[in-house]
């Protein structure tokens, strides 16, 4: 049996099973809690060095450390491999949250914290809950995965609203051309959805709305604090 699975198994099973579910969120809390601001980056593990998209993710990696922002990605080869990379060259704080996988993911050597996940939704909890904003590059299942998981959370009010990015356009054409089409017009989510997202092709169109979007968004919680306190 896959320990990494929820199997309908006995209740002695499901006991241990809990209880490693909680140390993985509290190592999470532990390692990640004095990380600062952060942004998620997300995109295929197959993307080659060779691939301009490579080294699209690199650049945004970079230029959020250079702004202040710590990287997190999934720990892996290609696209998140890239954004370590740009992150660690800036001389910022480059995360990797690994998954446990029957073929092993090896972390990618530009991850300078590295830490292993046997289920996939307490590590994507973590990224949602120690980033400001969401990086999708081109990717897969993934990628997609992570991306509805955010705007489902953010259009239920599940969690505060911050900025997620579809970085190349070309790419995700076809999906929000169904999005909008099809989607939209038979009523499954409302037009005012679509603005749970933004399009961008240049990373630094990308890193100076987020930039923006952050320091108005602590600017309003200092203000907040500072009147509560007065």
């Amino acid at each position: 049996m896959n320990d990494h699975l929820l199997l309908n198994t006995g209740e002695s099973e499901d006991s241990w099973r809990m209880w490693r579910i909680m140390a993985e969120f509290a190592d999470g809390f532990e390692t990640l809690g004095g990380v600062g601001p952060a942004v998620s980056i997300f995109g295929s593990a197959r993307t080659r060095p060779d691939d301009p998209n490579y080294e699209l993710a690199r650049a945004l990696g970079r230029k959020c450390v250079e702004q202040g922002f710590a990287v997190i990605t999934g720990g892996g080869p290609g696209i998140m491999e890239a954004a370590n990379r740009g992150a660690a060259e800036a001389g910022g704080r480059s995360l990797g949250l690994n998954i446990k996988l029957p073929h092993e993911q090896k972390p990618n050597p530009y991850s300078q914290t590295n830490m292993y996940f046997r289920y996939f939704f307490v590590r994507k909890m973590m990224f949602v809950k120690y980033a400001v904003a969401f990086i999708c590059c081109p990717g897969g299942y993934g990628t997609l995965d992570e991306f509805f998981e955010a705007l489902t959370l953010i259009q239920t009010k599940k969690i505060k609203p911050f900025p997620v990015f579809l970085v190349n356009s070309v790419y995700w054409k076809g999906l929000l051309t169904w999005v909008r089409d099809t989607v939209v017009d038979q009523h499954m989510i409302d037009a005012e959805d679509l603005s749970l997202f933004h399009v961008r092709d240049d990373p630094d169109e990308v890193v100076r709305e987020l930039k923006n979007w952050y320091r108005a968004v602590k600017a309003a919680d200092d203000a907040k604090a500072k009147a509560g306190g007065s």
